[in-house]
């Protein structure tokens, strides 16, 4: 007979919640703040091939290299006004350390609407809630400006693990700290790789968050896919006994 189910681990960005609007807007109105014109598709375009070099030449923050989250998103914003033909390296630096610092914000975040009611429900069932993320260690502030991070028991962030998902070494950290083997712990998010595959390969029970109907060609059964939160504490409490 397969373990109770004791711990649920959760994904953040596009599980529990998104950024509000696109980086190209949110770049563009700092760079209008400092009297700069940019349209925000100009912006997200050379955000994006920023993004694209960073995270290749610098995996995760770029840790095993020395650097650190701040760092590498303060370097990565620079990149990207310069991409933009911005040339003021003073200008460049400050909207840099304004949009590190403006992404903790609650305004720059929008909490999905199934988010509150799951915690709450699986919360309600005995279960205990953990996070792992592919994030820098400014997740901690931006689940508590959301009012969130109480429903967590710990919270562990690729920058903070040393390993991003789907390495099983955040996992295997995740597992420590939930002090249970693997089959009483199940994984929430919505990334195909990174969340469910992952999981499950360490031998957590992953599922997959689903919202757009995205997955349906690919190899997950459909006890193991959701399409809202909402259907989340059900599924897990036929795993509970």
């Amino acid at each position: 007979m397969r373990a109770p189910l004791r711990w649920v681990l959760w994904d953040v960005k596009d599980t529990l919640l998104r950024v509000r609007t696109s980086v190209g807007e949110q770049y563009s109105q700092e760079a209008g703040r400092m009297g700069l014109k940019l349209s925000p598709a100009e912006v997200q375009a050379a955000f994006q091939q920023a993004y694209g070099h960073y995270s290749s030449t610098y995996p995760n923050y770029g840790i095993s290299q020395g650097m650190s989250g701040r760092s590498w998103w303060i370097s990565l914003v620079q990149d990207t006004f310069s991409r933009c033909g911005v040339q003021d390296p003073v200008l460049i630096d400050t909207m840099a350390q304004n949009l590190y610092r403006n992404f903790c914000s609650a305004e720059t975040w929008e909490i999905f609407p199934d988010t509150r009611r799951s915690l709450e429900r699986c919360s309600s069932l005995g279960l205990n809630l953990g996070v792992v993320s592919n994030f820098d260690i400014r997740l901690k502030e931006i689940l508590h400006v959301c009012g969130l991070l109480s429903h967590f028991s710990f919270l562990i962030t690729s920058e903070e693990a040393g390993a991003a998902k789907p390495s099983p070494t955040i996992f295997h950290q995740a597992l420590q700290r939930c002090g249970v083997p693997a089959a009483m712990v199940a994984h929430v998010g919505d990334h195909y790789a990174n969340d469910y595959l992952a999981s499950r390969a360490v031998g957590i029970r992953g599922i997959l968050l689903d919202r757009l109907n995205k997955a349906a060609w690919l190899d997950v059964p459909r006890q193991h896919r959701i399409s809202s939160l909402d259907e989340l504490p059900s599924r897990l409490q036929e795993c509970m006994d």
